[in-house]
């Protein structure tokens, strides 16, 4: 038993600080509507990374293909900050759980 115990304990705090997204389901009838502006730019940064994604870059030269990474990641730090997601580990999951467990 003993020698389980320092791993097992070990796993649990590793995975207690992994970050999950959790997307609520969106009842039309009581969610305002969003607004067009965001979803239209993140729309349009989508529609560029498929863009890039279809791009030949075997043709490309070291500072464009650069260039081009620090563009994707650029996009995809747009689009983590227009989405709505709520962050939750799965350390708080687990003791959400654990709570809701010894109080029902």
């Amino acid at each position: 038993m003993k020698k389980y115990l320092r791993p097992v304990v070990t796993a649990f705090l590793l995975l207690s600080f992994v970050p999950t997204t959790l997307q609520a389901e969106t009842n039309p009838a009581s969610v305002a509507v969003p607004s067009t502006s965001s979803s239209a730019e993140a729309n349009a940064l989508l529609a560029r990374l498929e863009e890039i994604k279809a791009m030949d870059k075997s043709t490309m030269r070291a500072p464009e293909k650069r260039q081009l990474r620090k563009e994707v990641r650029s996009i995809k730090k747009n689009l983590a900050r227009l989405s709505d997601g709520v962050y939750l580990s799965v350390g708080a999951i687990i003791i959400i759980v654990l709570l809701l467990i010894l109080l029902l």
